[in-house]
C-alpha cells in the first residue's frame, strides 16, 4: 500500500468543503443517531494512532484533512475509498479544527453498528456498567482503562458520554474500538437480566465490602463493575442489584474519580490465570 493518497490541497480554511469537519458533537450524531443501534451519524477521529485504530476496527470513511507538508503514513488507507483527503497548512488545520496545536491528519468515519446490552453481556467475561458518567473525558480514560486491563466490554446508560465523541475518542487513543460498547434507556431492568454475572457496585459506603476482598474470581467467572455519577453515585435501583464494593482509602478522603476507581476496579477483578 502506498504511504499517501491522491490528496486535494486547500489554502481557504472557510473553503465549503470543511464545514464537515466544523461539525459539533449533535451535528456529527443527533440524540437519535447515537441511540441507533443499526449505526447513525459519523464520529471524528484526531491523530493517526485514532484513524489507525478507526480503520482497523472497520469502521467507513467519510473526509479526512491532513497536514500538507508532512501527509501522515496513515492517509495510504483511504486509497480505495470514495473518501477524500483534503491538505491544508498549519494555520488552514488549526482553525478548521478549533486545536491550538493541530493534528497532521482529522477524519470522519460513519459511526459502526453496536451490540444490545444482552448480545454484549453473552460473549463478555468483565463488563463495566456506566450510569450517568456524562464527561466525556471520564469515559476516555475508563474506556483506556477497561481496554488495557483486559476488559472485554462496556455498557452505558442513555445519559453517560459517547465513547465515540471526540474527547473521548482522543483521552482513550481510540481504543473505543477495541471495548465493544452498548448503550441503553433501561439500565435497571436490563442489568437485573443479568443473572449469569455477578455484579460489584463501587460506593464510598464505608459498610461496603472492601475491594481486595473479593479479588478471588475465577477466570471463568463473569463479573461486571457498576460506575456511578462523581456527583451522585449510583443509583439506589442499581445499588440493589449488587455487592456493594469500596477502595480503602486514607483518612480524610471519601472517593477517587471515577476514571481512576475504574482503573482499581479493573485491575482487582481482572482475569487471572
Amino acid at each position: 500500500m502506498s504511504n499517501s493518497a491522491d490528496v486535494i490541497v486547500v489554502d481557504d480554511p472557510d473553503d465549503p468543503r470543511f464545514a464537515q469537519f466544523r461539525l459539533n458533537e449533535r451535528g456529527l450524531a443527533n440524540r437519535a443517531q447515537k441511540r441507533d443501534d443499526a449505526g447513525a451519524g459519523l464520529f471524528l477521529a484526531e491523530g493517526d494512532l485514532v484513524v489507525e485504530r478507526a480503520f482497523d476496527a472497520g469502521c467507513t470513511p467519510v473526509a479526512a484533512l491532513v497536514d500538507r507538508d508532512r501527509v501522515p503514513t496513515v492517509t495510504g488507507r483511504f486509497n480505495g475509498t470514495a473518501a477524500p483527503v483534503y491538505a491544508g497548512g498549519d494555520t488552514v488545520r488549526q482553525i478548521v479544527s478549533g486545536l491550538g496545536m493541530p493534528q497532521s491528519i482529522i477524519a470522519l468515519f460513519e459511526r459502526p453498528a453496536r451490540p444490545s446490552v444482552p448480545e454484549l453481556a453473552r460473549r463478555c467475561r468483565r463488563l463495566v456498567v456506566l450510569e450517568a458518567v456524562d464527561n466525556p473525558a471520564n469515559v476516555g480514560s475508563i474506556v483506556r482503562n477497561a481496554a488495557a486491563l483486559g476488559w472485554d466490554g462496556l455498557i452505558l446508560d442513555h445519559t453517560s458520554a459517547d465513547p465515540l465523541a471526540r474527547r473521548s475518542l482522543r483521552v482513550a487513543m481510540g481504543t473505543a474500538f477495541a471495548l465493544p460498547h452498548a448503550r441503553t434507556s433501561s439500565l435497571a431492568s436490563d442489568i437485573a437480566a443479568l443473572t449469569e454475572i455477578e455484579l460489584f457496585a463501587m460506593t464510598p459506603d464505608p459498610e461496603a465490602v472492601p475491594l481486595d476482598a473479593v479479588s478471588h474470581l475465577g477466570p471463568d467467572q463473569r463479573a461486571a463493575i457498576l460506575i456511578g455519577s462523581e456527583r451522585s453515585g449510583l443509583s439506589a435501583e442499581l445499588l440493589a442489584f449488587a455487592i456493594p464494593v469500596r477502595i480503602p482509602m486514607a483518612p480524610g478522603v471519601d472517593s477517587l474519580n471515577a476514571a481512576a476507581a475504574t482503573a482499581i476496579a479493573c485491575w482487582e477483578l481482572r482475569i487471572r490465570g
